[in-house]
């Protein structure tokens, strides 16, 4: 699969499918990413923490309460303790019994099919950097399986972001943000050779996006969930959008382009 993120040849408007496809799926479950892939999304977002048995699990919250029957921090429970979780008839009946998958089943399932966005959650870094943490096990894990040049690891932790930069030949990475762009921001991101900036689509404006653009750094709003926010991005000139339906934005994306 081409390496986008060294040649930096793009789609004019990138759709991020946002833990899988989250509007009408159980979130970061693999039926969730089949789907996406089914709409035809470019690329797949999803979360990483650590299991008590430091397995590197797939799940937005620190907790299990809201996406799964379980109760309290996922590190508290081991990887096999965790698999017996249901993560989907909290969404709807219908997808009982979907399980918290690893990050190498993710990436055996999209295996080429579309780019990814593995987002390590800021709860899961470690200030002393063991051999096994999990900013190094997801990238060792994309090495093994030969798609490192494929993935874009994204974070808002910028500790997590310079340890995997501070890597040799280190995948592409993304810092996300919640606040507006600004020129200390701007700095950060030029330091670290981020490929892009993933800020709240609710904060950014046309002048931050020419400014990251002028910094060479494309920008993936997130959130993007409205026909009327899809039009606003693109006329902001965005390189894509972090959306919970990869089906409406691509569509709206593609009349943008024509228009």
């Amino acid at each position: 699969m081409e390496n986008i993120f060294k040649n930096k040849q793009f789609y004019p408007r990138w759709i991020v499918a946002h833990r899988g496809y989250r509007l009408k799926y159980p979130e970061n479950t693999l039926i969730a990413f089949k789907a996406a892939l089914e709409a035809g999304a470019p690329m797949i977002e999803l979360d990483v923490t650590f299991s008590r048995d430091r397995k590197v699990v797939v799940i937005h919250d620190a907790t299990l309460e809201r996406t799964t029957d379980g109760h309290g921090p996922v590190n508290r429970y081991s990887l096999a303790e965790l698999k017996k979780l249901d993560a989907g008839s909290w969404f709807e009946p219908q997808f009982a019994g979907q399980r918290l998958p690893e990050l190498g089943e993710v990436l055996d399932l999209v295996n080429e099919r579309a780019y990814l966005n593995i987002e390590i959650k800021s709860h899961a870094y470690e200030n002393d950097h063991p051999p096994d943490a999990i900013e190094k096990q997801v990238v060792a894990l994309l090495r093994q399986k030969k798609l490192d040049g494929c993935a874009l690891i994204s974070s808002f932790d910028i500790d997590i972001l310079a340890q995997v930069a501070s890597m040799q030949n280190p995948p592409a990475i993304a810092l996300i943000s919640s606040i507006p762009a600004s020129k200390r921001i701007v700095e950060i991101c030029t330091h670290l050779k981020v490929f892009s900036w993933h800020p709240d689509c609710q904060i950014v404006t046309r002048p931050q996006v020419e400014m990251m653009h002028a910094a060479g750094i494309k920008v993936f709003p997130y959130n993007v969930e409205s026909f009327e926010a899809y039009g606003e991005m693109i006329d902001m000139q965005v390189d894509g959008v972090i959306t919970d339906d990869p089906v409406s934005a691509g569509w709206w994306s593609r009349v943008g382009n024509a228009a």
